[in-house]
Formats: structure tokens, C-alpha cells, sequence
């Protein structure tokens, strides 16, 4: 196919204020993702928007394996679906009061703030 660009998995964006260290997740626009490796304010950076990763969660959540998740872009965790924060995927491993990370699938889909 000629106008065929890439699978979409791996998109690079520019980096946010302040930069990205590799692992972090970080929200563009409508997309969120997953840096993989560290770069600098202003500088590209590639980020995964799919695939299973373990990232923050809020303490207090409570998830399921298979529970939707969604990112508070504020507390910059996962945590569940509400007004404000964007839905990112599901848990993969159930995680309750008190832990503060959990696998996640991504979806790799465009999100919005419910």
C-alpha cells in the first residue's frame, strides 16, 4: 500500500514540559502512552500506546482483572473511571486498598476526560 506510514504502536511525539523519563506515561493531546526511553522538553520521544505495562496507581482504587482503568492525568496514576479522567484499558492482575501499582493493557485508542 503506498500511503501505508506505520502500525500505529509506536508513535513518536514531542516531549512536554518539564521531560519524560523512559517508562513514564504521559498524555498528547488525545493520546496516551508510554515513553520509551528518557528525552528532553521539546525533543521527540517515542511512546507505546499498546501493550502491557505497570504503571502508578491510585491507593485507595480498588481494580479487578478485566476492570476498565482510567488515567488522572493530575495525580498521574491509574486509577478508576470517572468525570476527569481519561479511560486508558483494563487492569490485568486484580489490585486493591493500598497497592500503589497495577498492570494495565493499553487500548491504544484516541481518549477524552469522561
Amino acid at each position: 500500500m503506498k500511503n501505508y506510514l506505520q502500525n500505529g504502536h509506536i508513535l513518536r511525539v514531542t516531549t512536554p514540559p518539564g521531560g519524560i523519563a523512559s517508562g513514564d506515561a504521559l498524555m498528547v493531546g488525545s493520546i496516551f502512552g508510554i515513553a520509551a526511553y528518557s528525552s528532553a522538553e521539546g525533543d521527540p520521544v517515542e511512546i507505546s500506546t499498546t501493550g502491557v505495562f505497570q504503571l502508578p496507581k491510585a491507593s485507595a482504587a480498588v481494580l479487578t482483572v478485566g476492570a476498565r482503568v482510567a488515567w488522572d492525568n493530575t495525580a498521574g496514576e491509574v486509577t478508576t473511571p470517572a468525570a476527569g479522567r481519561f479511560p486508558i484499558g483494563v487492569a490485568v492482575e486484580a489490585a486493591g486498598n493500598g497497592v500503589t501499582s497495577v498492570a494495565v493493557r493499553l487500548d491504544g485508542v484516541a481518549t477524552a476526560a469522561a
